[in-house]
Parts: C-alpha cells; structure tokens; sequence
C-alpha cells in the first residue's frame, strides 16, 4: 500500500446501573469532525479508483451501512426507529457536504436509548425464571432478519435471547445462582462498555458507513487509528512492553512482552491490575472503570520518559495494598507479528525431508526509518535472514505460510516474490484512468532458489494474494490451501491534517482505494482470489467470508499479461502432489477427522434456529460430546460449550486455553509440509535425470 499521495495535497491546498437505565447526555459532533468529512468527501469525489457522487442514492446505502455497523443482528432497534429516519436517505450527504453532522449523531443517541432499554429489560428477565419444558425456536442468526415490528416483538425477541443465555449456561452445570449472577454482570458490563463511548467513536463509525459504500476497502481512521495502524506496519513501539486487558472495571497485565521494561523491572506480573498512571513526578491519574486504550494512550510516550503505574498485585483483594511501580520507556519490538521459522520433518522414513516453515503474519515495512535512510523492519528483510539462516541449517524445501496475512505493504509484496524469482515482473497496477504501471524485482538473483510451497487460506489478501499469484505465474513453487480472499485493490493513506496544514493529528486519515492490481498474468486478484494448486478443506463459509461476501465489491477484469519467463516445472508435477496428497490423507486420522469437522460446520451453519427445549438441547450436546470424544484433533481439556463469553472466564482459564491451542497439531500445515517435502523429492529426482542426461551426452 502506498503510502502518501503528495499530488492530492498539491491539488487540494487551497458504570450505570441496569435495572435503572440512566438518561445519558448525547454526544456532539465537533467541529473537527464535521471539517474532516467533508474533506474526505471532496477527496472521494474526485480521487477515488470509482468516483462515487455524494448524492441521494449514496446517502441512502451510508444511512443503511450504519444502521448495520450500530445493531448489525436487528436487537435494538424497531421498524418505528427506521422509519423515524426515513428521510436522511437523502438528507445525509447533505449533512456531510454543509458540515452539520448531528443527524448521525441523533440516530446514535436512539440506538444507545434502545440499548440501555433493551439491556435493563434483559437484567429484568434474568431475576426471573424460564420454563425449558415448551417447545419454541430461537433465531439467533438475525442478520437478514426484519427489525421487530414494535416493542412487544423486542420484548419477545430478548425474552427468548435471555433464555438461551440462560439454557447455555444451565447445561454448563451452573446452578440459578450463578446462572443469575454471571447474566446480570454480563448485561450491566455491556451497559457500562456503551456508556464510555465517545463522540470520535460515533464519528468513525459513521464515517466507515460512508468510506465503506463507495468500495469496501476504503476507510476513515481516526487519529488514535491511525496510530494504531503506524505501530502495525513497523512492528514497534515506545511504551512499557505489557499487553493489558478490560475485566470487571479493571485494566489487567495479560501478557508482558520479553525483553521490555515491564518485565526487566520483575516488578509486575500477569493479572496485576493497574489503578492509576502517573507521568514522571506527577501523581498518577486514577483509572478505574476506564477504556483500554485511554489507558494505553496514558501509558504510552517518549523513549527515555518515565511512568508511574499505581499496581493492585493480582494476588491482593479489592482492598488490598497498592503498590507503586516506577518504569521508564523503551521501544518494544512487535515480534509475535513478525516473520517467524520453524522446522518440519516431512517425508517417508525413506526419503526425510526438511521443510523449513516461515510463518508471515503480514507485510509490514516501517516506512518513516526506511525514508530517513537508516536501517529499517521489514517483512522481507525479516524473511530474507530467515531463509538464509535455513540454507545454513540444511532445510530441503521452504514453505510460507501466509494463512490469515491480511496484506500491507505492496513495496514488500513485490521485495519478497524477488526472494524467490531472478528478475521480472511481480504484479502490475490500473489507475482509475487505465494507465498501467508494472512492479518488478530489479535485483538479480535469488536468496532461496529450491523447492518452495505457499501455504494460503480465505483470509490471505491482497499483498499476500500478489506474491501468492506471482509464485504461481512463474511457476516457482506450489500453492497449497484454499481460495484467497480477493482483494484486488490498492489503498494509499491520504493524511488529512497534512492537506489542512494541522500541525497537530486532529482529522485523522483515509485510506482510500486509487488502483487495481492485476497478476503478471493479467487477470486480477480481485473477487476470485487465488486459487491454490493443491486444494485443502477450510472452516470458513467462502460464501460470506471474503470479497465475495461485499454487495459492492468490484468485479473481476483482466488486463494484458505483463512478460514474463516462467521457471516451468511445478504444473506438469502437481497431478502427482495431488495423487500422493489423496493417498496420504486417506489414511490419516487426523485429517480425517479435520474433513469430519469441515462437515459439521458446514451443516451447522445452516442452522439459523435453535431449540430453546432443555431436554432438545441435552440430546444435542450429547451428540457434540459423542463426537468430540471421537475426534482425534480435539483436545482432552475441551469440554465444549461452557456457556461464557469472551471476557467471563478467569484469566489464568483464558490463558491456559490459548496455550491448549498453541499446542494443538496444525493439521493443514503438517500436510502442507509433507506436500513440499514430495516436491522437494521430485524436483530432486528431475534433477538426478537431468543430470544423467548430460553425463551421458559427453
């Protein structure tokens, strides 16, 4: 993704309680945010890859894409609400354009009105008891349902959505009591999350309405996104090292990052709860019952500055005694979200086969070190001393394993294919006015040159699908997975305060999509992905998950081949990857019972209704027990359905559990192996022949 678009600026300078629902006051626009969006608009009207006209029609799709992002499974809002707002399908680009934005606001205050109603009703259902003996149905899949037609149809809905709450957790084990405790502290931190929401909070919802009916790909990021986004794409930061974490009103030490000042200083620990954030002499400033990322903006600083955290150890009571924890800042390295290796053994006993894995999480490039000159991160930097370093320890074969690589850096999409391939062509761009621009590797030679695999699934895009495609155009390697997302666009981050000349982040930036890129080949990646070479089964619905799944994607084109001298060999090998693949995982338990989950899946997620019937719903999990006991991939800890949410379950439950799955066999990625471990044999084998062939010639 490019990074800024000078040619644009050079054009444009000119805690509640639930039972009592408290009336909160309604957020406001600023000032700002009304200068921003109209900004954005001029720079969506004109530069945009489809220039889309702030109009009526775009104003009816923004006004139905916040309704979705505000009540996305149609439980807060009735038809009477919708219909109060009838008219901003053609009032909002109205708003946008004379920077009056408290239409968008006062649909917010409504829906944050029927959430307190329908939260205190369901704290109200929850002192009461349900009868599990009837036989009645709960749609909990509710996104392409109507909205309730009136209060008594929302009163129903939420009376059969607190019932299942209720029934999970009874077939957990939990007794009424703690069926009641865990559903009213549940509604009230709901309650108590909606009422820290905060006017730039409304503002870039709204805003990802508008950006997102122009193209799905096109976005508004908010200053603190914005930043977010930065420390992401260079994998660092400056701050305490400590991953933290929202529990009952507390901020919570989740994880503490190797190396970091929190965890050199041995003075903090998991679960420690942080009460208050000084900044060097300063008192700390208490923060109790705050959001996790004002917390962290707190927390967050200059290299060499120091923070004060006022710490509850997590082993002390409410009332116990505080400590203070003095620490001074450091750049911490991202590395969970940098390119990792590990080693496989693949092959028969026969033929062992190395396969060195490198896991690429994203294409991350820290541009502002890289413009300054100096050293710099990047994603192929990264994966260029990786490789090296399994050249030296002898690996036979490479796999990248690029499953749920969302993308980034399209500089390091084009970096990384020079890895594999001498010279050439990568991926070639389209702008809206049909000039076409080709990236290519200008840099001879290659730092791995043996057998490779690319390891894909329907979250691998766009960066990741144009080095996916070009490894396949050239015939380099073997794609092996599913088909990728589709996302066959370019995004360049327009900063809106440099455009006003803001010499403070205020208006934050849009991320807008200005090309389309197409493979070597010609054909795009958009909508219809990547296909992989050699298929394995997903978890996902392809249906939903993916670009196919926008209503407004872009469609499929196709463009000249850029030339290009393909390397051959791995089509004419694939049909015996393929052969040896099938006869493999025909007798492999664990794959097998992988397929036997897929299935499930795929049956269970035509399930819109569920039996709100006790005696219905024991003989279902018995069966989900039955084949889980059965499934050789399911761990023995995994009890199945527990009833809780995200957040509910202790610390010490949530962490065990993400170690379990850490430690679970990667099926796929096994397979993945063995199949780059038969190609390693073969292409060795071609070799040997060719070889041969030669020796016999002089």
């Amino acid at each position: 993704m490019n990074r800024k678009l000078p040619w644009i600026v050079l054009l444009l300078s000119a805690t509640l309680h639930a039972a009592e629902p408290q009336v909160a006051t309604p957020l406001q626009p600023a000032a700002t945010q009304a200068e921003a969006a109209a900004l954005s608009a001029r720079l969506l009207g004109r530069f945009h890859y489809q220039p889309t006209p702030l109009d009526d029609a775009l104003s009816a799709r923004i006004l139905d894409r916040y309704l979705k992002a505000l009540d996305p499974e149609r439980v807060y809002f009735v038809q009477a609400d919708i219909e109060r707002y009838a008219a901003a399908r053609t009032t909002l680009d109205d708003a946008i354009r004379e920077q009056d934005l408290r239409l968008p606001f006062e649909i917010f205050a409504l829906y944050q009105t029927r959430l307190r109603e329908r939260l205190a009703l369901a704290r109200e259902l929850a002192a009461g008891s349900f009868d599990f003996s009837t036989d009645e149905q709960y749609r909990f899949v509710r996104t392409d349902e109507p909205w309730p037609a009136n209060e008594a149809a929302a009163r129903e809905l939420w009376r059969k959505r607190v019932k299942n709450d209720w029934l999970r957790l009874k077939l957990a084990g939990k007794d009424d009591k703690g069926i009641r405790d865990t559903l009213t502290k549940r509604y009230d931190s709901l309650l108590t999350r909606a009422t820290r929401i905060k006017s730039e909070d409304v503002f870039q919802t709204f805003m990802n309405a508008y950006a997102t009916s122009i193209e799905p790909h096109t976005n508004y990021l908010g200053p603190r996104a914005s930043e977010d986004f930065e420390i992401s794409m260079r994998l660092s930061l400056v701050g305490i090292g400590a991953v933290l974490q929202e529990r009952d009103d507390y901020i919570v030490i989740r994880e503490l990052v190797p190396g970091g000042p929190a965890a050199r200083s041995t003075q903090l620990a998991i679960g420690d709860r942080i009460l208050g954030v000084g900044q060097g002499e300063q008192p700390p400033v208490e923060v109790l019952g705050w959001r996790v990322d004002d917390v962290v903006a707190l927390i967050r600083g200059n290299k060499d500055t120091v923070v004060v955290l006022d710490v509850l150890p997590a082993e002390a009571g409410p009332d116990g005694a505080h400590k203070k924890v003095k620490l001074v800042r450091d750049t911490i390295n991202l590395e969970k979200q940098a390119a990792s290796k590990s080693v496989i053994d693949a092959g028969p006993p026969e033929a062992p086969r190395k396969v060195g894995v490198i896991t690429l999480p994203a294409f991350y490039q820290d541009v502002a070190a890289r413009g300054a000159g100096g050293d710099y991160r990047s994603a192929s930097r990264d994966v260029a001393r990786l490789l090296r370093e399994l050249k030296a320890e002898g690996a036979d074969a490479v796999l990248i394993d690029l499953r749920n690589n969302g993308g980034g850096s399209l500089d390091e999409a084009v970096r990384l294919t020079g890895l594999f391939i001498d010279t050439g062509p990568v991926v070639q761009q389209r702008s809206a006015q049909g000039q076409i621009r080709v990236e290519r590797d200008a840099d001879a030679g290659q730092v791995w040159d043996g057998p490779l695999g690319v390891l894909i699934n329907r979250a691998s895009a766009s960066a990741s699908e144009i080095f996916a495609g070009a490894i396949q155009d050239y015939g380099r390697g073997v794609l092996i997975g599913e088909q990728s997302f589709g996302k066959g666009t370019v995004q360049t981050l327009v900063d809106l305060d440099e455009m006003a000349r803001n010499s403070k982040p205020t208006y934050g930036e849009l991320k807008m999509t200005i090309a389309q890129f197409y493979r070597v080949n010609g054909e795009s990646t958009q909508l219809r992905g990547v296909s992989p070479d050699i298929g394995l089964p997903s978890l996902l619905d392809a249906d939903r998950f993916g670009e196919s799944g926008f209503d407004n994607a872009l469609p499929w084109t196709r463009i000249d081949p850029a030339p290009h001298k393909a390397a051959g060999g791995i089509p004419a090998l694939v049909p015996t990857l393929q052969q040896r693949h099938l006869a493999r995982i025909a007798n492999d338990a664990a794959f097998r019972n992988l397929q036997q989950d897929v299935t499930e899946v795929a049956a269970q997620r035509k399930k819109l209704d569920i039996s709100l019937n006790e005696a219905e719903r024991r003989r279902e999990r018995a069966e989900q027990e039955r084949k889980l006991r059965a499934n050789a991939n399911a761990a023995d800890e995994d009890n199945g359905d527990d009833g809780l949410l995200a957040g509910e379950r202790s610390l010490d439950a949530e962490l065990a559990a993400e170690q379990l799955r850490k430690k679970a066999p990667d099926v796929l990625l096994n397979e993945a192996a063995r199949i780059v471990g038969d190609l390693a044999t073969l292409q060795r084998s071609e070799a040997n022949v060719a070889a041969g062939g030669r020796r016999s010639l002089n």
